[in-house]
């Protein structure tokens, strides 16, 4: 006689997915909302390009700071320890900016904001990585897709925030009570698993690693790139209204939600290097069309095939970073320090192609960093497209 008993170990874990998709809708909201605020602050502190671009250099180095700690919060204590600790401080970190009343204390607003978020960044993609293995099938690009809905939904709040006539300020505080009411969801579920006693956090996983580290410092360079200074590329060169404006990341935001809500599909049927190939050569065309021709019809067909195209490159990345070090916040941190301490020099440099070339430059080469992904895509790991066939 025959028994069946249900395998436990494989049920789907349907708790905590929903928790990772509420941080992930946070985090985003958050970016996105932060995004259509650029302008307007650069305005207000009566900012040059150059300026705006050390503010940023300020956000990211907050980001460099905070992602080994991340890193290690997480591998010493747990995913889920990590999430709740670092979304805590990326809430509070949303509204250090509307305190802010020089460049000063605007550069170190973003630089604690900074790290909240890209902690945050690492430990959401580490519970997602679990997640995703406990799971047993390629879920990563849907939690990025959830990141996207969060960031178009914040890019909206923020459009319509200022069509009604309101301060930068109010997006702010509406993003870190919608965060905060996300995060109080999220918290009973997460599964604190990835606890590994704290052994070295950043332990270099060997040289095979090096083209996903640079692959996910150029993404997120593009990425990030975009959500900086599509905003001041519209306002500034297509001469957009502020709504208008605001409605150039809309549009990336946007057609990012929708690869990334195929993203897993694409990425089962063509594999994860057919995926960062294309991806990043359609970005790259995006770009170049928001470069040479800056109208502000042209310029939003641009970002939205920049943003179709990008859609799945971080993901892809991220989930084969997790299989690259001694555990998966070990390999994140890695792989996402990598790019973060890279793209530390983005943000001065687009600053200075802008001051001293323009920014049309400045966007070419954004979009030949898109194309450096393409040509680094075939070199990763041999254990990068496991997932993809899982």
């Amino acid at each position: 006689m025959t028994s069946f008993t249900i395998d436990t170990a494989r049920a789907k874990p349907w708790a905590e997915r929903m928790a990772v998709i509420a941080l992930f809708i946070a985090n985003g909201f958050g970016v996105g909302a932060w995004a259509t605020t650029i302008p307007a602050l650069k305005l207000r502190h009566g900012l040059s390009d150059g300026s705006l671009s050390l503010v940023l250099f300020a956000l990211t180095l907050g980001g460099v700071i905070g992602m080994p700690l991340a890193g290690y919060i997480g591998q010493r204590f747990g995913s889920a320890t990590a999430c709740r600790v670092t979304a805590l401080w990326y809430a509070v970190g949303l509204l250090l900016p509307t305190q802010a009343a020089s460049f000063g204390t605007l550069a170190v607003a973003c630089f604690a904001m900074g790290s909240g978020n890209a902690s945050m960044d690492v430990s959401m993609n580490v519970q997602a990585s679990d997640v995703e293995r406990r799971w047993g099938s390629a879920i990563m690009s849907f939690f990025h897709a959830c990141w996207s809905i969060g960031a178009l939904a914040g890019a909206a709040f923020g459009a319509i925030v200022f069509a009604q006539g309101l301060e930068a300020n109010w997006i702010l505080w509406g993003a870190a009570v919608v965060a905060a009411v996300l995060l109080a969801v999220a918290f009973g579920s997460l599964f604190n698993g990835d606890a590994s006693g704290g052994s070295p956090i950043l332990s270099f996983p060997g040289w095979s690693a090096v083209p996903l580290c640079l692959a996910l410092l150029l993404a997120m360079l593009c990425e990030h790139a975009v959500t900086d200074w599509s905003g001041v590329y519209l306002r500034v060169r297509a001469l957009a209204q502020p709504a208008d404006a605001a409605a150039g990341y809309v549009f990336f935001a946007g057609s990012m939600l929708v690869g990334r809500l195929f993203g897993d599909t694409i990425v089962h049927r063509f594999g994860r290097t057919t995926v960062l190939r294309m991806g990043s050569l359609l970005a790259a065309a995006g770009l170049l069309l928001v470069a040479l021709v800056p109208v502000q019809l042209p310029c939003l067909i641009g970002l939205s095939l920049a943003g179709f195209g990008i859609a799945n490159v971080v993901p892809a990345l991220f989930s084969a970073a997790s299989r690259i070090g001694t555990s998966a916040s070990a390999g994140i941190a890695i792989a996402a320090t990598a790019g973060y301490t890279g793209f530390l020099s983005g943000p001065p440099i687009i600053g200075g192609i802008a001051t001293t070339v323009g920014l049309q430059a400045a966007m070419v080469f954004m979009a030949a960093c898109a194309l450096a992904i393409a040509l680094l895509s075939g070199r990763l790991p041999a254990s990068a497209p496991a997932a993809a066939k899982t």
